[in-house]
């Protein structure tokens, strides 16, 4: 690191930004852009419910179906897909601010013309473009957020961020319920497409790249001592001011490379636990409220209870990140997910004792699942460095979409075949049983840290 030198000229030493980040308390800069970071988790976690929202109301204006809303409600996901399969990569080549800066644009842009549609066609394609752009926000928030965070703190603050998805839904409900008594279901998405809008110009403004980005890949050299100088302004640098970088980009494929290098084994182990995660909360999140009324709940209670399994996943998700930060995410995340799976085993019996039983089992598994997979993020984000992080988070995130789409299909599967709750809730309890288990194997690798 470098240090100021006899009467106050600039010091020729080199500068090792993570170390300088890592040696400094979090500071008002850093907060400015984990709040800008976490806006944008907010308005992903708006949009992807934001069916949810105004379907009441769409079938009762277009007098359609729920049968034939089933598509419109996964054409989002089907879209963050390849949009995180795209975007990672993308990011780790010309940076992480762009991408966020033109996803939000992009997003807000369909949002606004998602509110225009007239048909379940136009929506149906609406919606998978807007995934498309979805898709690009959640890895690069998380790989920025982490690379401006001193590593003692690094997995709360990305956690932190990550839990903006779930308030951004919650706050889709509240202004949902507001506007559309009052102008219509279309404001919602009038509403959602201007925020992202406003948050991507406060970004062009406000929110810098990455410097360990710029410093690995050689651009935008000029600008790391400005940006410096808001994180440690007694250190000496100036444009001329050498960098000490770790890393260089890979010469070919980035998504070849996170196979290179020994980490193949590691990147196949965390695909899957981030699979078999997503699996179980879009398994859990889509079914779970609809179970509930068949053991007799009205839909007030079932309305609850689906609602506790977010609540569980946020304190999962703050409670977690300094969790993690202390002991490490297979020693919090892998019992956490043996927890979960036996929690969701016994919903069943639960339900047939009591409301407020059911709500705690049902809360303690979203502390597990829900929180977990802001856990996942963060732990993708551990394994790969600085030129490979915004590619191994989207190619992570993009095999857990399949994931989340695949599981309330077996669900619905499952249903048709006539099991009952308590073989439903079996099942859904495998997939933590086998992330569990996939953590022990990342564990035991030799190029495993976290």
């Amino acid at each position: 690191m470098a240090e100021p030198s006899a009467g106050g000229a600039s010091c020729p030493c080199a500068v090792d930004i993570a170390a300088v980040i890592d040696a400094r308390p979090v500071g008002r800069f850093q907060v400015v852009v984990m709040v800008l970071l976490a806006l944008c988790v907010v308005i992903d976690g708006f949009d992807v419910q934001s069916m949810g929202f105004v379907a009441p109301a769409l079938i009762r204006e277009w007098h359609v179906s729920r049968v034939a809303m089933g598509p419109v409600f996964g054409a989002s996901l089907v879209g963050m897909l390849p949009g995180s399969l795209l975007m990672g990569p993308l990011a780790d080549r010309i940076g992480r601010r762009p991408v966020l800066i033109g996803c939000s644009l992009f997003l807000g842009v369909c949002m606004l013309v998602t509110a225009l549609a007239s048909s379940l066609s136009q929506l149906l394609v609406l919606r998978f473009v807007t995934g498309i752009g979805l898709g690009g926000i959640m890895g690069n928030a998380i790989a920025l957020a982490g690379e401006y965070s001193p590593i003692r703190r690094r997995t709360t603050l990305m956690m932190w961020v990550s839990c903006g998805f779930t308030g951004g839904a919650v706050l889709g409900g509240v202004l949902s319920t507001m506007l559309i008594p009052l102008a219509g279901w279309r404001t919602v998405f009038i509403v959602g497409g201007a925020v992202p809008i406003v948050i991507a110009l406060a970004m062009v403004v406000m929110l810098p790249e990455s410097m360990q980005f710029m410093v690995a890949s050689g651009r935008g050299r000029q600008r790391l001592a400005a940006i410096l100088r808001r994180i440690a302004p007694e250190l000496p640098v100036d444009a001329a001011t050498h960098y000490v970088s770790h890393e260089r980009p890979p010469a070919g494929s980035r998504v070849t490379a996170l196979f290179a290098d020994g980490r193949a084994r590691l990147t196949l182990l965390q695909w899957g636990v981030n699979f078999m995660n997503m699996v179980n909360l879009f398994f859990l999140a889509n079914w779970l409220p609809t179970i509930a009324t068949d053991f007799g709940y009205n839909i007030a209670d079932a309305a609850l209870i689906g609602t506790m399994l977010q609540v569980g996943g946020v304190a999962g998700t703050l409670a977690m990140g300094p969790l993690i930060d202390r002991w490490g995410f297979f020693r919090v995340l892998g019992p956490c997910y043996l927890l979960a799976a036996a929690a969701i085993v016994s919903m069943a019996s639960a339900a047939s004792v009591s409301l407020v039983l059911l709500l705690t089992v049902v809360t303690i598994s979203g502390f597990g699942i829900v929180g977990g997979q802001p856990a996942n993020n963060s732990l993708s984000a551990t394994l790969y460095p600085v030129t490979l992080r915004a590619t191994g988070v989207g190619w992570s995130l993009g095999v857990g979409r399949a994931g989340s789409i695949v599981g309330p299909v077996v669900a619905g599967g499952l249903m048709q075949l006539h099991w009952n709750a308590q073989q439903l809730f079996t099942a859904a309890a495998l997939p933590a049983l086998l992330a569990s288990f996939m953590l022990l194997l990342m564990s035991r690798d030799r190029l495993f840290r976290a």
